[in-house]
């Protein structure tokens, strides 16, 4: 589902925008492309420090809307730029293997947020 466009995107830092929403109103919380980790079955992995109202909301609404950019990776039509949203679900993980080799890598997170895409959409 995920495009060879979107891991070049990936290889440039930009912020990663993440949207929850419950039925009181919506959230948005941001992390950084060069945290994002890709699994073999395409989910995105991030460390989670904060993501507070994030949690809060995913225990009533577990679907998210993610978006993410690079000004380095050229988009359609030669546009200087691209960008993705994509749009499925997610949970917060706090042990297991994923876990373990995310708190490696970024020792501050308390958990880690899984993403598992439903779609994937180039915007630019």
């Amino acid at each position: 589902m995920l495009s060879k466009k979107f891991y070049d995107v990936l290889n440039y830092e930009g912020s990663v925008s993440i949207t929850s929403w419950t039925k009181a109103a919506p959230h948005v919380t941001n992390t950084w492309n060069s945290f994002l980790v890709v699994t073999d079955d395409e989910r995105l992995l991030a460390p989670a420090a904060g993501m507070h109202s994030l949690e809060n909301d995913l225990k009533e609404n577990n679907h998210v809307i993610v978006t993410l950019a690079a000004r380095e990776v050229e988009g359609k039509n030669g546009y200087q730029g691209t960008g993705f949203r994509l749009e499925g679900t997610a949970q917060l993980v706090s042990s297991g293997a994923e876990f373990d080799m995310m708190k490696e890598k970024y020792p501050f997170l308390r958990e880690i947020l899984e993403i598992t895409p439903e779609s994937s959409k180039q915007l630019l």
